[in-house]
């Protein structure tokens, strides 16, 4: 199970550069990148925040659960 960043597929349907949403965010752009490719490890609240004011979404449009794939025997 994990814990899957959409920040990538948000800023493609508002059709949003990482460039502006940091600079209207003020999170930095490592931090973004690493949201943007899912490679991030976790999250602090004020940074989601930021995130979900400038996309205008609620934490579970940017972070969503994805359970492991039960194996089948």
């Amino acid at each position: 199970m994990r814990i899957e960043s959409r920040l990538s597929h948000i800023l493609g349907a508002q059709r949003l550069k990482m460039s502006e949403v940091a600079r209207r965010t003020g999170i930095g752009k490592s931090t973004l990148l690493r949201l943007y490719h899912d490679r991030a490890e976790g999250i602090r609240f004020d940074v989601l925040a930021k995130l979900c004011k400038v996309l205008n979404c609620q934490p579970g449009d940017l972070l969503v659960y994805v359970p492991d794939e039960e194996q089948v025997c």
